[in-house]
């Protein structure tokens, strides 16, 4: 979604639009993987915006809310990885030598999810499958 398109989101839905929510949605269109808000914050005072952390934080809890985002805890890190929404059948491959990150789409979680309703009568509402391990090239090393 382009940024254009993020400020007509916005105020359809009663928000105004703000150089820290615009700040951090640039960024994370940006970047082809996972941030921390340490990461955002860094890229947008390398851009020239000097947006707070708390403003980062809340434009990220807003961002989540509206469906925009979604947040992981990837690895050992109790820092949250923020990265624009993408469908559940999305899991996260995590390396734990090198930290690499790797989405990985196939029919896993929906048979998660289909197997909590049918066995458990559980209706997941939003999966985050996270499997950590050795990537390929670390394997090789």
């Amino acid at each position: 979604m382009a940024t254009t398109e993020l400020d007509a989101h916005l105020r359809t839905r009663g928000y105004r639009v703000t150089r820290p929510r615009r700040a951090v949605w640039e960024v994370l269109n940006a970047s082809p993987g996972h941030l921390t808000v340490d990461e955002i914050a860094a890229r947008i005072g390398d851009d020239g915006g000097g947006v707070d952390t708390a403003s980062i934080y809340r434009t990220l809890a807003l961002f989540e809310e509206l469906g925009l985002v979604r947040t992981t805890r990837l690895g050992g890190s109790d820092a949250g990885h923020w990265e624009l929404a993408h469908p559940d059948e999305h899991f996260h491959l995590v390396c734990v030598d090198c930290g690499g990150i790797d989405h990985h789409i196939g029919s896993l979680v929906a048979q998660v999810a289909e197997h909590l309703d049918r066995d458990h009568e559980f209706e997941a509402h939003d999966i985050d499958l996270v499997v950590t391990g050795r990537c390929a090239d670390c394997r090789r090393r």
